[in-house]
């Protein structure tokens, strides 16, 4: 690299590094950007083959992503090689990271699911006592979901929820099928309240950095980015104690390079930043850094069969659609065994039904696939994980990536609270499957492991005080201000709530912030 010193450093290209990117270069700021892996040419990099061609007829390969249960044949090439960046935990309590290094980062794979938190997570303490408050609330993050609101074109309904706040949506209007309709009496007359989805249109069936933020930063000939380097370190300058860069190393050729920033903004992904600065030794003053990990507990739930769709009678206006159940649990009245609360997805299908429904096979097996073709629904939870600070990433220096940068520790498990959740979850959807009439095919109250959500969250949380915090309200280091962190390890509390739209919120309000401390001379 050249001796020239960048104005800003982004390192990461998703979500949260193309709004830091797109709201600087705005205010006239250049900004030069790293990333891990290669920019994607989806017509030079994918082959369309049968299931047929492929060795394991495209289900998942004993392959080199063993911990992403999201893999299959066919994909396997997108998720992190974990031999080539491997990451270790203790083998009784496995955790799931599920990574992808492309540019645009997994902003290119986001269901896009598009949900703001309430005061209930932001001010979860003050509401019942766990943990910390954020020292932000709804009303500061307002005005910046609303812009990323309009900028990815989210979709939904006004519900007027406080669990479940409104936003700046393209007003969705389509009707309930006739199954959603029966779902809907049932939980009104449970009083459990039963919304529509709210989903980030984008553009062209694409939600992403690459084609939402990046593309008018680059337009504007204030950012440039490299592919293919991996940061090994952040760099200090000795007289100042700031950051003053990076040394990194082409993924390829294995060159080792530089470069100098006045200001670094971290935004790899929460356990890739925190992995980073862990390996730079920088910023942990608090000794908080790498605790408090969150997650979102996944994978309980219903397949239920809707019995009047079945033998081929599933019309579009009986099957069909999508919706939300927001948190009611510890809203008005306390639950019992835990704290906090879940949602669930509640999906009318009109394809074909999972075998593993069904107890027979063979023959059998497949008249009955016949029969309850097109008159699935399921339910599925979203739970909110606690914020606990044995739950933790640390480096394990006897294992190194194929770089030689120490890799990962990460040590974490669900509670009592997790589990007493997830039964309250999958009992509730039973009870509302049984009073609308469907049948209960296959139950789970067993959470995924932990890391399955793709929802990893905290380990350099913010806060007011810098003894317990990495962050201040700005995303900004306690320790170094000339180095921020615009990604989900700055949250203190994850609940229930795909994070996307809040990592948005935070990025755009934390770049404009950092903005302002450049022009007036404070950074």
């Amino acid at each position: 690299m050249t001796e020239k010193i960048v104005d800003v450093l982004i390192i990461g290209s998703g979500h949260s590094g193309g709004m830091a990117a797109k709201v600087l270069t705005e205010r006239g700021i250049s900004c030069l950007m790293l990333n891990a892996g290669p920019i994607a040419d989806i017509g030079k990099d994918t082959e369309r083959k049968s299931s047929s061609d492929l060795p394991y007829r495209g289900f998942r390969p004993p392959s080199r992503v063993p911990h992403v249960f999201q893999s299959n044949e066919f994909n396997a090439n997108v998720w992190v090689d974990e031999q080539e960046v491997p990451y270790t935990f203790d083998p009784e309590h496995p955790y799931n990271w599920v990574r992808v290094r492309l540019f645009g980062g997994r902003s290119l794979f986001w269901s896009r699911q598009s949900f703001r938190l309430s005061d209930y997570e932001l001010k979860g303490k003050s509401h019942d006592g766990f943990g910390e408050d954020w020292p932000i609330s709804l009303a500061d993050l307002d005005p910046f979901y609303s812009k990323v609101e309009e900028i990815f074109r989210v979709e939904g309904q006004l519900e007027g929820i406080a669990q479940y706040p409104d936003g700046n949506f393209i007003l969705e209007t389509s009707p309930w099928s006739g199954s959603m309709q029966r779902f809907k009496a049932a939980s009104d007359t449970m009083g459990i309240p039963f919304c529509k989805q709210r989903h980030a249109l984008g553009v062209d069936g694409l939600a992403s950095s690459v084609n939402l933020l990046l593309p008018e930063a680059f337009e504007s000939g204030k950012l440039k980015a490299i592919p293919n380097v991996v940061v090994r370190e952040l760099s200090v300058d000795k007289n100042t104690g700031r950051v003053n860069g990076a040394h990194f190393v082409d993924r390829l050729t294995r060159r080792e390079m530089s470069v100098k920033a006045r200001v670094v903004v971290l935004a790899a992904g929460t356990l890739e930043s925190t992995r980073l600065l862990l390996n730079s030794k920088i910023a942990n003053s608090s000794g908080i850094m790498g605790h408090y990990l969150i997650d979102q507990a996944y994978g309980v739930g219903v397949t239920c069969s809707v019995p009047e769709a079945r033998g081929g009678k599933g019309a579009p206006h009986l099957m069909g659609g999508d919706a939300l159940v927001p948190r009611f649990r510890n809203i008005n009245s306390k639950a019992d065994g835990f704290i906090r609360g879940y949602a669930l997805n509640v999906t009318s299908q009109t394809g074909a039904m999972d075998p593993r429904c069904f107890a027979e096979y063979g023959a059998e097996l497949q008249k009955k696939l016949d029969l309850y073709h097109g008159s699935g629904l399921s339910m599925g939870m979203m739970g909110e994980v606690l914020a606990r600070r044995e739950n933790h990433v640390r480096i394990n220096p006897d294992v190194v990536d194929a770089w030689g940068i120490p890799v990962l520790h990460i040590e974490t498990k669900y509670s009592d609270n997790e589990l007493n959740m997830s039964k309250d979850a999958m009992n509730t959807c039973v009870a509302l499957a049984e009073s609308a009439g469907f049948e209960v095919l296959a139950k789970n109250a067993e959470p995924n492991p932990p890391g399955y959500s793709i929802h990893e969250l905290g380990t350099c949380r913010m806060g007011d005080d810098p003894k317990q915090s990495v962050l201040n309200k700005w995303n900004q280091s306690h320790d170094i201000k000339n180095l921020f962190v615009v990604d989900a390890s700055g949250f203190v509390s994850g609940g229930w709530q795909n994070p996307t739209l809040t990592i948005l919120a935070l990025a755009m309000r934390s770049s404009g912030y950092l903005a302002e401390q450049m022009r007036n001379g404070s950074i």
